[in-house]
C-alpha cells in the first residue's frame, strides 16, 4: 500500500480517490469501465484485505456494463463477484450473471413491528427465545413450517406472497409493506429444475444455516423522527428482524444455470477473467430462461419470509397472551439483497445509445439494464413509483443487519443513490473473518455466554460451531458502514436497533 493519501495500491490493484469515501480503480487493459468502492480508509483497508477487489475489477470485464461497477462499504470476497457488489449491465446488448446475483437469491430482510415495549419484554428473554427455536425450523436440510407437494411449489413460484395471502399466512398490509409487494410477474416456474422444486419442497417457512436469524431487538435510536413515525418506529418498541432466502431452490437454481452456460455459452465464458461470473448473453434463451427462474425463486423467498412472520405472531400470540393485530405486529418492510433486476437507470452512452464510460460517451440517456445487487440493497429515494405509498414521500426503507452483539439500523433510501450507485446501499456489516477461521478464533457457548451475561442479548442455535462462525468478532463495524452510506447521501440513517434475543440454524 502506498503513503499517498489519495492513492492506495493493493496486491498490485491501484485505487484513486476521487472524493472522500469514494475511490476508483481506473479502466485500464481489459476492463470495459472503471470500478468505484464505497469506503472510508479504515473499511478500505479491510476490503483491500482479500479478494475483493480483484473480483470488482473482474466485474468489470461483464459485456454491457454501464460505468461504474461498485463495492459497497461491507463489501468483502465472495464467489466470482464481490458481496457487497452492484453491476448495472444493459439489458439489450449486455448479459446477466446468476454468479453476479447469487447462490441464495432474495437472500433477503424484513422487519416486523410491534406495539411493545423493551420493560414489556425484559425477563422473559429465555422463554421467549425458547418458543422462537421450539417454532420457527432452523438448519441444514429440509423441514419447513409447511410441507408442499410439487403443485403448491409451483404456484409459491408463480404467485409469491399472493399464495400466502389466500391460504391464510398473509393479509393484505403484508403485500403493500413488502419490495414488489412479494410478488416478481416475469417469475417462469417451468424455468426451475424439478431438482430445485424438490428441495424447495420441503424448506417452505424456515431460516436455513449459516448467517440467517431470526432477532428480537429494540429501538434504541431515532435519528430522524419524521421518518420513523411514517416507519412506526419509536424509542424503546420491540420489532422483529428476519434473515433469511429461498433455501435449496435458490442454490439448485443458480448451479444448474452456471452448469448450462459453461455448455450453452462457453465462447461467453472464456472472455471473461472468472468462470463464477458465467453469464448469459441479454436476448438469448438461456438469459430468458435464468431470469424467469430467478424471479420464481425470488418468489420463494418472499413467501419463505412471510411463513416465518406467520409463525412468530403465532408464538409471539402465546407468550404475550394476545391477538398478534394488538401486539401491533404489523410488516415494516421486506427488501432483498441477492437479486437482480430490469431497471431504468440514466447513464452515459455512445453514438449507438449503448452504455459506455464517461470519457467516451456522447451523452446520457435511459437504458433498460440488469441490475446484479449480490449483498446490496435497494435504496431508492422519495418520489419513485416502486416504493410503496405508504413510504413514497420519505422514500424506500432500507434494513441493515449488524452482528448479532451489535446494532442494526433502519435507513431510507439516499437522495444521490441513483447517481452514485444505480439506486443500491449496503446491505449488512460485511464480514472480515472466514467462516473457518472464525471456528478457530472463537468457541461457540463462550460467545453465547458473554452475549448473555455482558450485554442481556439471549442466543439460541442449532450448534455452538454456528455461533462461533457468526461471532460479533468477524464482522466489521456496521456503525462506520452506515456513518459513510449517510456521508455519501445513498442511504438516510432513521433509526438503531439493539438485539435481545437471536435464533440461528
Amino acid at each position: 500500500m502506498t503513503d499517498d493519501a489519495a492513492v492506495r495500491e493493493f496486491d498490485g490493484i491501484r485505487l484513486e480517490r476521487v472524493r472522500e469515501h469514494v475511490w476508483e480503480i481506473p479502466r485500464e487493459g481489459e476492463m470495459g469501465v472503471a470500478a468505484r468502492v464505497l469506503a472510508s480508509e479504515e473499511l478500505l483497508e479491510q476490503i483491500g484485505d482479500d479478494m475483493t477487489l480483484e473480483q470488482l475489477r473482474n466485474v468489470t470485464h461483464l459485456p454491457g456494463i454501464a460505468e461504474p461497477a461498485v463495492c459497497m462499504p461491507d463489501g468483502h470476497q465472495g464467489y466470482g463477484f464481490p458481496v457487497g457488489g452492484v453491476g448495472a449491465v444493459d439489458a439489450e446488448t449486455g448479459c446477466i450473471s446468476p454468479g453476479a446475483i447469487g447462490y441464495d437469491v432474495n437472500c433477503g430482510v424484513r422487519m416486523v413491528r410491534t406495539n411493545l415495549t423493551y420493560d414489556d419484554l425484559r425477563g422473559r428473554e429465555a422463554e421467549l427465545v425458547d418458543a422462537l427455536f421450539a417454532n420457527i425450523p432452523s438448519g441444514l436440510g429440509g423441514g419447513g413450517i409447511v410441507e408442499t407437494d410439487r403443485d403448491t411449489v409451483e404456484e409459491i413460484l408463480e404467485r409469491g406472497v399472493d399464495w400466502a395471502l389466500e391460504h391464510g399466512y398473509a393479509v393484505r398490509a403484508d403485500l403493500e409493506h413488502c419490495e414488489d409487494e412479494g410478488r416478481r410477474p416475469d417469475a417462469d416456474a417451468d424455468a426451475v429444475s424439478e431438482k430445485a422444486k424438490d428441495r424447495g419442497r420441503t424448506q417452505v417457512g424456515s431460516l436455513g444455516s449459516g448467517n440467517h436469524f431470526l432477532e428480537v431487538q429494540r429501538v434504541t435510536d431515532v435519528y430522524r423522527p419524521d421518518v420513523a413515525e411514517a416507519y412506526g418506529l419509536e424509542p424503546d418498541r420491540i420489532v422483529v428482524l428476519i434473515h433469511c432466502g429461498s433455501r435449496g431452490l435458490g442454490h439448485q437454481t443458480c448451479n444448474d444455470y452456471l452448469r448450462r452456460i459453461e455448455t450453452e455459452h462457453a465462447d461467453l465464458l472464456d472472455e471473461l477473467p472468472d468462470k463464477e461470473l458465467a453469464a448469459a448473453p441479454a436476448g438469448s434463451d438461456l438469459a430468458e430462461d435464468y431470469y424467469g427462474a430467478m424471479c420464481a425463486a425470488i418468489n420463494f423467498a418472499w413467501v419463505n419470509r412471510q411463513l416465518i412472520t406467520h409463525r412468530t405472531r403465532r408464538v409471539f400470540e402465546r407468550v404475550f397472551e394476545e391477538e398478534w393485530e394488538t401486539l401491533g405486529m404489523d410488516l415494516l418492510y421486506d427488501v432483498a439483497h441477492n437479486i437482480g433486476k430490469k431497471e431504468v437507470h440514466e447513464v452515459d452512452v455512445d453514438a449507438d445509445g449503448r452504455p459506455t464510460t464517461a470519457a467516451e460517451a456522447v451523452g446520457r440517456a435511459e437504458r433498460e439494464l440488469y441490475v446484479h445487487r449480490k449483498g446490496a440493497t435497494r435504496a431508492f429515494p422519495a418520489g419513485r413509483p416502486e416504493i410503496p405509498a405508504a413510504y413514497r414521500d420519505v422514500g424506500q426503507p432500507v434494513i441493515i443487519p449488524g452482528s448479532m452483539g451489535a446494532g442494526s439500523y433502519v435507513l431510507r433510501g439516499g437522495r444521490n443513490s441513483m447517481d452514485v450507485a444505480f439506486g443500491s446501499t449496503a446491505h449488512g456489516a460485511g464480514r472480515t473473518m472466514s467462516r473457518t477461521q472464525a471456528k478457530k478464533e472463537f468457541w461457540g457457548e463462550t460467545v453465547q455466554d458473554e452475549l448473555r451475561d455482558q450485554q442481556q442479548i439471549h442466543v439460541k442455535a442449532q450448534s455452538g460451531a454456528t455461533v462461533a462462525e457468526e461471532a460479533p468478532g468477524v464482522y466489521k463495524d456496521v456503525d462506520e458502514v452506515v456513518r459513510v452510506s449517510e456521508a455519501l447521501g445513498i442511504g438516510d440513517t432513521v433509526a438503531r436497533t439493539f438485539p435481545v434475543c437471536n435464533i440461528k440454524g
